[in-house]
């Protein structure tokens, strides 16, 4: 279970310093330790429009971000605080409380428009909240929806003579709740009772005409439509006397108006059921670590002059994340291999196979690790790095092996050597005794366990440089006629040949072994990417279907739309029409 981060307040997420958007540190460390996938509720308006009291419910608290009461703006740059979703287990709540819009000490909107874009790219809910009804100066107000196409990018590199497609934004866009605050009007369209979204809707209708009014009119609710396919509304009461609203967030719940108070209850209830995880193209679900990436990239593109871009912003995190996911995997297999392998292995295929599990681990961390591996850089990385690894470890139990066996042929052989020294076999029949001996310690040390591969090799090298001494003791026992003296050497020239072919048809095998070996990492590498790219494939196809169906509802929208002007225009011509009549029967009659 990944460990809470539960703040007390809320902390600077990114600071507007002289005009200049900075990021702070200490909350950047903060986002860097929920590693649970984060909901973020970012809202954004004009400044003294009550953001700050309703991101404060959100909380669960009666104060945190601050309220204010007079015309300057309080909040400057975007704060953040971060507490346990109280629906959703194991998701943080990150809510994100911005500048207000259109203060008067700025002076220009520079900077608003990039806040209100930061606010765009960071949330998965986004909350405008404005003070009314929704009319020509709300929308002339949310202005800012406008210049989003301006002020981010989709893609890296669209084409030169294409605009990026709304459904390119839609598809990475969070959903949009607009929060109308001190409403005192009825909830209606033509004598007709309408719910807040309903209201929302009859609002963003476009008017007809081609007037540069019209354009201006139509430009805001074309972009919100557009770029907001899911939409919701609430609207709000006065919650208490304007001369009290100044002690808001010290009044409890039964001194405001229990409309108001119920209203805000529906508000975060909403928030709290229907907010979505943050996620990336491909489904990636953002955690801390990765909200700070993106901020941090944002940010960058921002300082730089340049736009900030999703695709980019994702390339980022890839980037940072498969890295990561290229030392877990190495982290795993080395833990792997520690626990398992006990060196010298008795055989090279032995340790191969301890190889081969580790690395299919190791290679399934990887995969869960990462993301957008472009043209798999990273895994061919981690391809590397295990080959590294087991020939290392292949090296290692060679060199383990080699120290074992020179390790016994030292206690077991060392005793002979001392009887050769004191002439113990400088004697009649002393060659005969010798080759027993030997044959006996042979013997002794084929018994002893876990020698390794080196086990052959290394002995035959101990006898190799025996040979002298084994031919001097041969030479001067006298009971050994020279036929039978010629008769010894050639066997013992028979048996090194014999050793020395085994130890190469050994050193065949073991070759031949490490081939197999990397035929079958290979094979397995090969199956797990294509696991990968299946599953990102399909991935891949329902994003295509999310985006081909948000753009087919945008269609059969404006199909709507179609139809109702139409309808509009038949029942106008059908009134005329029968008044037409009218009038002809009125004279006909008179």
């Amino acid at each position: 279970m990944a460990p809470e981060i539960n703040l007390p307040g809320p902390m600077s997420l990114i600071d507007n310093t002289k005009g200049q958007l900075v990021v702070n540190p200490e909350a950047l460390k903060i986002l860097s330790a929920i590693t649970q996938p984060v909901v973020v509720v970012a809202i954004v308006g004009l400044y003294r429009t009550g953001k700050s009291y309703l991101m404060n419910k959100l909380a669960g608290k009666k104060n945190g971000f601050s309220l204010g009461s007079t015309v300057k703006s309080h909040t400057k740059g975007i704060w953040m605080w971060c507490v346990p979703h109280p629906k959703k287990p194991e998701h943080t709540l990150v809510l994100l409380d911005t500048e207000g819009l259109g203060d008067i000490e700025k002076g220009d909107n520079e900077n608003d428009s990039w806040i209100f874009a930061l606010a765009i790219l960071l949330s998965s809910t986004f909350v405008y909240n404005s003070m009314g009804t929704i009319n020509q100066q709300a929308m002339d107000q949310l202005y800012y929806v406008t210049e989003l196409t301006h002020r981010i990018r989709s893609k890296s590199s669209p084409n030169e003579n294409e605009n990026e497609d709304s459904a390119d934004f839609v598809s990475f866009f969070p959903d949009f709740v607009w929060t109308l605050r001190d409403f005192s009007l009825d909830l209606e369209a033509d004598g007709q009772p309408l719910t807040p979204d309903e209201y929302l809707e009859y609002s963003l209708k476009l008017t007809q005409g081609t007037s540069e009014k019209d354009k201006n009119f139509n430009l805001p609710r074309l972009c919100i439509q557009k770029f907001f396919p899911k939409k919701k509304c609430f609207v709000f009461d006065l919650p208490i006397h304007r001369r009290k609203l100044a002690q808001l967030e010290k009044l409890q719940d039964e001194e405001l108006d229990p409309e108001f108070v119920q209203q805000v209850a529906d508000f975060c209830s909403y928030i709290f059921s229907n907010s979505k995880t943050k996620t990336l193209s491909g489904g990636i679900k953002v955690n801390g670590p990765r909200l700070e990436s993106l901020v941090l990239t944002y940010i960058d593109a921002i300082s730089r002059g340049d736009l900030p871009c999703m695709e980019n912003a994702v390339l980022a995190l890839a980037q940072i994340e498969n890295s990561a996911a290229v030392q877990k995997a190495i982290a795993h297999y080395d833990q792997q291999m520690g626990q398992k392998v006990q060196l010298p292995a008795e055989t090279l295929q032995e340790l191969l196979d301890l190889h081969r599990v580790s690395e299919r681990e190791a290679t399934e961390v990887f995969m869960k690790n990462s993301f957008k591996d472009v043209d798999h850089l990273f895994q061919k990385k981690l391809a590397a790095q295990l080959d590294k690894k087991r020939d290392d470890f292949c090296k290692q139990n060679q060199e383990a092996s080699s120290d074992r066996c020179s390790a016994l042929l030292q206690v077991i052989f060392s005793p002979l050597e001392e009887e050769v020294k004191a002439g113990i076999y400088s004697k009649p029949g002393g060659y005969r005794l010798f080759i027993q001996k030997l044959q006996d310690l042979e013997k002794k040390y084929y018994e002893e366990p876990r020698k390794g591969i080196q086990a052959e090799e290394i002995l035959q090298t101990y006898l190799k440089s025996k040979e002298s001494v084994t031919d001097a003791i041969l030479q001067t026992d006298q009971t050994l006629t020279e036929k039978e003296k010629e008769i010894e050497v050639e066997r013992v020239k028979a048996e090194s040949a014999q050793a020395s072919a085994k130890m190469l048809q050994e050193m065949q095998r073991k070759n031949e072994q490490m081939m197999e070996q990397k035929e079958r990492s290979y094979q397995e590498h090969l199956k797990q990417l294509t696991e990968k790219m299946e599953n990102d494939r399909v991935q891949l196809l329902k994003e295509q279907e999310r985006t081909l169906a948000l753009k087919l509802q945008e269609q059969e929208r404006l199909l709507q739309e179609g139809f109702q002007k139409e309808s509009r225009i038949m029942k106008n011509e059908i009134q005329d029409l029968q008044t037409k009549m009218r009038r002809r029967k009125a004279c006909t009659i008179s």
